[in-house]
């Protein structure tokens, strides 16, 4: 299992798809931080926001509406880098005439699909806790101010959800690499399902659910917040809701709530931040969707590769 994991390792961080992946994502990550930094005195006198005390999580969710914050951007590469690490993890092996070398060795097979999985996820496990040390290491030499044991609590649940999502997308891009021959299909089947439940799902959630919701004007704020409240269900459907709702809530601990709010909840709130197990809490059927949704892949994947019968 060891040797199988070095391997997938010496293989990814060698090829230029994942040197060219983590080019764009370092990018992203330093253009997204630099002007966090620019807009972060603005942000730390604001007494206003209840957040404000939270330094190193506002480098993370800080923007000034000229490029997305950090958070939003991953939520667009993860899923791509995801599908390139594993839309052909199996079919390059049986296409270059290797797969039945290694299955004709004492391996299990089994042991070679979990080598195909973690060993991905290892890469993304060091690239994510890299770029965020480096964060932290900025933000104490420019700042001087020290992280709160929150806030480091706060940055493992994020790196451990953003692993989580990653992990979705390799499962299923390991899947259609086991179902299709050539690589060129899953990739592009891969990628077709991410720009499907990235950007037409809402559209057509919107398009089918919005014609049946009555006007405001004829009926009660409960019963029109329960409308919005079932649009925002449907699309919790889409793994990338799940994960902005996941994000959302660790990186800012004053949200108290994922969906519609009534006036008066409002009234009542007292704008003070959460603690770390009470913001788990919102979002735990969130992460239990991702984590469930990624275990099928996987399991589907291991049920189709160990019944398959492997020839030259």
């Amino acid at each position: 299992m060891k040797v199988l994991i070095k391997k997938e390792i010496t293989s990814h961080i060698r090829s230029w798809r994942f040197i060219i992946l983590l080019a764009l994502i370092v990018l992203t990550f330093g253009a997204s931080l630099f002007v966090s930094f620019s807009g972060l005195k603005d942000t730390i006198n604001n007494a206003q926001d209840p957040d404000s005390t939270f330094v190193y999580l506002k480098l993370l969710t800080t923007s000034d509406n000229s490029i997305p914050p950090f958070h939003v951007f991953l939520n667009f590469l993860a899923p791509l880098l995801g599908i390139a690490l594993g839309f052909d993890a199996i079919n390059s092996e049986h296409n270059g005439g290797t797969l039945t070398r290694l299955v004709a060795q004492p391996i299990y097979r089994d042991n070679l699909l979990l080598a195909k999985f973690f060993a991905p996820l290892i890469i993304v496990s060091v690239l994510f806790t890299s770029l965020v040390m480096l964060m932290i290491g900025a933000g104490i030499m420019s700042t001087g101010i020290h992280i709160e044991f929150q806030e480091v609590v706060r940055i493992i649940g994020f790196i451990a959800v953003s692993i989580i999502y990653v992990a979705f997308w390799l499962s299923l891009a390991i899947l259609l690499s086991i179902i299709f021959r050539q690589g060129a299909t899953s990739a592009m089947t891969a990628i077709g399902i991410w720009l499907f439940f990235t950007i037409f799902f809402p559209i057509v959630i919107n398009f089918i659910v919005r014609p049946f919701i009555p006007n405001p004007n004829y009926i009660s704020e409960q019963e029109y917040l329960a409308w919005h409240e079932l649009i925002l269900n449907l699309m919790r459907l889409s793994p990338s809701q799940l994960y902005t709702d996941a994000t959302t809530s660790i990186l800012m601990p004053s949200v108290r709530s994922l969906g519609p709010v009534s006036m008066e909840q409002m009234v009542a709130a007292i704008p003070s931040p959460l603690s770390f197990k009470d913001s788990l809490m919102i979002v735990w059927p969130q992460l239990t969707g991702i984590t469930a949704a990624m275990m099928v892949c996987f399991a589907l994947s291991y049920f189709v590769f160990m019944r398959r019968e492997i020839r030259c």
